[in-house]
């Protein structure tokens, strides 16, 4: 799947720092990105790549946007700039991953997981937030709470509930046949 140039670029850069890690939501959720600061210059291999990709403008132009949406920040490290993802952009990157459809394998038992929840109304963006969660994991909704998969991402979905605090409105199943 062919992601945005902002999705990319995002994790471009954090994916260098994933060596301990599988995968980027194993990364971002072990909080070790809130150290992470990537030099900003032509010593960047992404940098490079991406100004010999698009030209100088255009990169800056990229930046810019990161910027101005709240993804990046730019920030002075010993005289050299420096960026760090923000919340919205580890949130951006979390989203590309699953696009990047890591770990996507159906289960080879042929089971389901299904996800049941009952979040009040008065928290409509921590629902919101849950069903965008379970859409790029590759959850399908059975019902209006109820969202059913057929790849094994039980452990990256309680994973995510957890980061988010969602887990207490969430029952998550492992059923044989629908």
């Amino acid at each position: 799947m062919k992601l945005p140039i902002t999705d990319q670029f995002l994790y471009d850069l954090i994916q260098p720092f994933f060596h301990g890690a599988n995968n980027a939501v194993d990364f971002l959720l072990s909080n070790k990105y809130k150290k992470m600061r990537i030099l900003f210059g032509n010593e960047n291999p992404i940098f490079k790549k991406y100004k010999q990709d698009k030209n100088s403008k255009q990169f800056r132009q990229l930046v810019h946007y990161l910027k101005r949406r709240n993804y990046i920040k730019v920030q002075n490290l010993k005289g050299k700039k420096a960026i760090m993802l923000t919340k919205q952009g580890i949130d951006k990157v979390l989203k590309a991953s699953f696009k990047i459809d890591e770990g996507r394998v159906k289960r080879k038992d042929g089971k389901w997981v299904m996800v049941s929840f009952d979040i009040p109304l008065t928290r409509r963006k921590a629902r919101d937030l849950l069903r965008s969660i379970l859409h790029n994991l590759g959850y399908k909704m059975f019902q209006q709470s109820v969202w059913v998969t057929p790849y094994n991402v039980a452990e990256k979905t309680e994973r995510l509930l957890q980061a988010y605090a969602l887990d207490q409105y969430v029952k998550i199943f492992l059923i044989e046949e629908l």
